[in-house]
């Protein structure tokens, strides 16, 4: 309870610091949105970093180096918890925005920084929803803006990953950006395994080599999803070592940066 409690407080002061900053940023947006989100980022991004540490939130960060810095991208991640964007947009290396379900929209102050920060919400019920999510990242990517999806579309309840949507990856084909496999493990420790309480976990986020779908052959460019899907697989296995062992902070250092 304590933990939550601070994490809410920290989300609390943190919209009341930012207030006049938002203002002025939404400002800006009418004339230079470009601008507005790229602002915009390292604030939310300080801030989610804030709450995840009076969470108790430890994030171990790998494979950041393997994130194309010249071109937008694609983030395809599994879905654990509620807590994964979070996570993500503390750690994204570039301007990025992240798919999130509808729900979040009416959530004062975090939808109107989601907003600046070029994020695209999502009604999961509603087919014509779904395009145009896809239309608004493929513009995103476009203008320079990198897109952070979790294509299992909910959660997972179990350790293993529900099937991508292929439909998803219209984002990638369409614009014929890289795609960046993302694999989140423990995160859903924090607070799923604990409801209705948060607790003091360790979380892992590791970045795969972007995936460049014109070096895919035929039937993989057809089925990118579960190609996608089973590189996040492979990846995760390596995760347990962080979650269930102590290693140092040398040997931790020294696998983030391998």
């Amino acid at each position: 309870m304590f933990l939550l409690l601070m994490a809410v407080i920290a989300l609390v002061l943190y919209f009341i610091i930012t207030a006049p900053l938002l203002i002025v940023l939404e400002l800006v947006r009418l004339r230079h949105p470009a601008a507005a989100s790229r602002i915009a980022q390292p604030v939310v991004k300080a801030g989610f970093s804030v709450v995840l540490f009076f969470a108790g939130t430890r994030v171990i960060k790998i494979g950041l180096n393997n994130v194309p810095k010249d071109t937008p991208v694609m983030f395809a991640a599994n879905h654990r918890s509620l807590l994964d964007a979070a996570i993500a947009y503390a750690s994204l290396p570039v301007q990025t925005g992240i798919v999130a379900k509808k729900e979040l929209r009416k959530v004062p102050f975090l939808s109107w920084w989601m907003d600046l920060c070029s994020c695209v919400f999502l009604d999961r019920k509603d087919p014509r929803s779904g395009l145009k999510m896809i239309l608004k990242c493929i513009d995103n990517i476009n203008m320079g803006i990198s897109m952070f999806i979790s294509p299992e579309g909910t959660r997972s309840k179990t350790k293993d990953m529900n099937p991508f949507k292929e439909g998803s990856f219209k984002i990638a084909t369409k614009s014929n950006c890289p795609i960046v496999p993302v694999a989140i493990s423990g995160s859903d420790d924090i607070f799923e395994n604990s409801k209705p309480f948060v607790k003091r976990a360790t979380a892992v986020i590791e970045y795969g080599k972007p995936i460049y779908l014109n070096e895919l052959s035929e039937e993989d460019q057809k089925f990118v999803g579960a190609y996608t899907q089973k590189i996040i697989a492979s990846i995760l296995p390596e995760h347990e070592r962080f979650l269930t062992g102590n290693p140092s902070r040398i040997a931790e250092r020294k696998a983030i940066e391998g």
